[in-house]
């Protein structure tokens, strides 16, 4: 696990420092690579400071996705350089708040500085691990994160640990890279190179909602955004010495992103309780 966190936090520095010194620092493999590239639109790119939009290594838009609201707290894991936290920022408005959550120095440094470039105050930016989140319990409306969770060794501790900072009826609403079936070969699974590049540690789908399920969550969906073919992970395979035909062919259109949503559910007595203040604020406002 050590070994794991130690090469993300090694590749993800060097592409913060990348993108700080002027250059593109795509973490997970080329500038074009399908993973990463047109995952926002020109108005979510014009909003924010270009240097956030050039630390974007996700695999998807999840403050698109999240249906986000003014006034929720939302928390992203792994935030890097800040793009969905500062998209997050601007949704849920001055009554809201947006928290990132990063382990890597330099990408902390980059996210506040394009914190302060975009001049939003609702933000703050926390060092600290996936699976050790620095927030109290029930304190979060909302968590997003973008393709950072396949690059967890420990999977079940991050989903228990979200599971514990949402509110009672909060969402989960991230984007991950996932893998359908169970054949993916045993070498892809093991190159470090394809762990830091966001495909050896993705989870099986099924395992996915297994593992929600059991830290308690439910509502839990997987929506496919994009299917990688032999051609988009040809690089990303190459780069890692495995890009031999019969690989390739074992690992097309099974590697995707997907947006996972899931929610914390809302305790019998806590919805009662509710219900019963909610039934005598009305009598009381009809009481003439």
């Amino acid at each position: 696990m050590s070994t794991v966190r130690a090469a993300v936090q090694e590749k993800y520095g060097q592409a913060a420092r990348q993108v700080r010194s002027g250059r593109s620092g795509c973490a997970c493999c080329g500038s074009a690579d399908p993973i990463t590239s047109n995952l926002y639109d020109e108005t979510e790119a014009a909003a924010i400071p270009v240097e956030a939009v050039l630390a974007s290594f996700g695999c998807g838009n999840p403050t698109a996705l999240a249906e986000l609201t003014p006034g929720e707290v939302v928390l992203d894991l792994g935030s890097g350089g800040g793009i969905d936290v500062l998209l997050s920022a601007q949704r849920v408005g001055p009554a809201g708040k947006a928290y990132g959550l990063d382990m890597t120095d330099d990408m902390l440094i980059l996210a506040r500085e394009n914190q302060q470039k975009a001049g939003l105050t609702n933000v703050e930016f926390l060092k600290g691990e996936i699976e050790h989140i620095p927030l109290p319990d029930n304190s979060v409306d909302v968590i997003i994160s973008n393709c950072v969770i396949n690059l967890s060794a420990d999977k079940d501790r991050v989903m228990a640990e979200a599971f514990r900072v949402l509110k009672p009826g909060g969402r989960l609403a991230v984007s991950d890279v996932v893998v359908r079936g169970d054949n993916i070969p045993d070498a892809v699974r093991r190159s470090m190179k394809l762990w830091v590049g966001c495909v050896a540690g993705a989870l099986e789908e099924r395992e996915y909602r297994e593992k929600l399920r059991r830290a308690g969550f439910e509502k839990i969906d997987v929506e496919p955004t994009r299917i990688y073919r032999t051609d988009d992970m040809r690089q990303s395979l190459d780069e890692a010495g495995l890009s031999d035909e019969s690989t390739l062919a074992q690992i097309d259109g099974r590697v995707m992103s997907a947006f996972v949503r899931a929610q914390k559910p809302i305790p019998q007595a806590f919805a009662k309780a509710s219900r019963s203040f909610v039934s005598r604020s009305m009598c009381v406002t009809n009481n003439p």
